[in-house]
This record gives C-alpha cells, sequence and structure tokens, in this order.
C-alpha cells in the first residue's frame, strides 16, 4: 500500500499537477505578519497568540489544544519563521491545523481509514523473494505482530504475495473498539501515521507505546532500506523521505502531549 502512495507521489508533476506546481511556485509565501508568539490558557485548554491575538485555521476556526506543551511547540514553529512564512516548516500547526478544520464529524470516516489498513496491513503481506529482504521482514514484522497480539489478544494471517488474505473478525472487532475511544486529534495522528508507514497496526501500537518512534519508523521502511542497500540512494526518495520523517516526528510529538 505504501508502494501505490509513493507511486502516485512520483507522477505528482504530470498533467495537472504540472500546472498547479507552476501556480504555487509564482505565488510568494506570505510574509510575516507580527513580531512575537505566545500562549495563552483558555477555558477548555491553551491557545497559541501571536501579538497576543489567538490563532486560527485558514478556515477561521480558533484553535485550542489541550496541552500548555503543545500550543508551546506550536508557538515555537511560528516564531521560527523568517520574513516569509512556511507552512511546509511548521508540521505541528498544519497538523492541529487540519484536525480542527476537519471537525469531529470527521472522526469516523478517520477511523475506517485506519481499520482499512490495518484489514490489509503492510505488516500482514510478505514478500515472496529475495531471501534478504524476507529475513527483512521477517525479522522486523513478526516482532511487531508478537507484541500486539500478545497485548491485545488478537491473531494475525499473515500472507506472501499481494493477494487479499482476510483477518479474523475477531481481530478487526478488537482494533475497532479500540479506535471507538479515541478523539479528533488522536484519530488525526494516527491518520497521518498510518498514511506515511502504510500500517494501522505500527500507528496503533505507536499509541499505546508498544513501539518507539524508531522501532516503528524501521519496520514501516523495511522494503525501501532494502531497495537504498541494493540500488543506491536517490536524492529525491531521499529528500521524501525526510520530508515523511518530519511529518511522522510532529504526529508522534502530538501523540505523546495527547498521552500525557
Amino acid at each position: 500500500m505504501r508502494e501505490i502512495l509513493e507511486e502516485a507521489q512520483k507522477h505528482r508533476d504530470d498533467g495537472h499537477g504540472r500546472v498547479q506546481a507552476a501556480d504555487a511556485k509564482a505565488n510568494a509565501l506570505p510574509k510575516r505578519f507580527y513580531r512575537t508568539a505566545g500562549v495563552a490558557p483558555l477555558e477548555g485548554g491553551f491557545a497559541v497568540t501571536l501579538d497576543g491575538r489567538q490563532t486560527k485555521t485558514p478556515g477561521r476556526k480558533p484553535i485550542i489544544v489541550p496541552s500548555a506543551g503543545l500550543a508551546t511547540v506550536m508557538a515555537e514553529e511560528w516564531a521560527a519563521q523568517g520574513e516569509l512564512i512556511d507552512a511546509r516548516t511548521m508540521p505541528t500547526v498544519r497538523l492541529v491545523n487540519s484536525a480542527i478544520e476537519s471537525g469531529e464529524e470527521q472522526v469516523p470516516a478517520f477511523r475506517e481509514e485506519v481499520l482499512n489498513f490495518v484489514g490489509s496491513d503492510l505488516l500482514l503481506y510478505r514478500a515472496e523473494t529475495p531471501r534478504e529482504l524476507v529475513a527483512a521482514e521477517e525479522a522486523a514484522w513478526d516482532a511487531a505482530l508478537v507484541k500486539l497480539a500478545r497485548h491485545f489478544g488478537v491473531a494475525f494471517r499473515p500472507t506472501i504475495g499481494i493477494v487479499h488474505q482476510p483477518q479474523p473478525p475477531a481481530t478487526l472487532a478488537k482494533f475497532t473498539d479500540l479506535l471507538m475511544a479515541e478523539n479528533l486529534l488522536v484519530m488525526t495522528s494516527l491518520v497521518a501515521i498510518t498514511s506515511i508507514t502504510g500500517s494501522g497496526l505500527l500507528a496503533t501500537g505507536l499509541w499505546h507505546q508498544l513501539f518507539t518512534p524508531e522501532e516503528a519508523w524501521s519496520a514501516a521502511h523495511v522494503d525501501e532500506d532494502y531497495n537504498m542497500r541494493l540500488w543506491g540512494e536517490m536524492e529525491e526518495a531521499t529528500k521524501r523521505r525526510q520530508q515523511r520523517r518530519t511529518e511522522f516526528d510532529a504526529a508522534v510529538k502530538l501523540l505523546d502531549f495527547l498521552r500525557s
């Protein structure tokens, strides 16, 4: 599944995408319009302020987060901007904005997206060859599945190849129950991690602290790392991976604040 996302990324400049890219280059980044960024307590949580005024999403929705630490990270991203504001360097702000813009009504759709990955997860579909890749997948993915199975009392049915292998109904029901309890910010983070890693299982395991971020990141990139060892690094692919890592770290950090 991650390969499909990667392929779409490779062709992002084809056709209409090329026109969009040209338009984006023509539009200059917005100029910084504030001097200071700070944090202010409000009813229901904390707000990021720019020159004392509460920030809002691009859709003009007020931003309130439940953690002073989270608000501080967001304020630091605003403060780090230079003469121009580059949203690409503000991953936490963008993630929180995305959640608030989506609204609580999108939580069921986010939940369904993660569950769809769980049902056909990266960790469950193994390569048939070459032997070195098979061994690397088994070492990383079997260990992850064992942790998940033991912690949640479920079973998995890994398979070789790409033919769909249904997972046990009890397993899918368990993960549905787990995600039913999660709020908008948690689900936004889990969707982000799932789309980056190709694994709803790794995302859920991260939230429940079954994996460290490094363990999850490494497991998600077994195939990619194998190909890099085989063919070497490509500059464009490396840049995409660095950007994904920045977004991954922001989503993990958001989960840490929500957990605490």
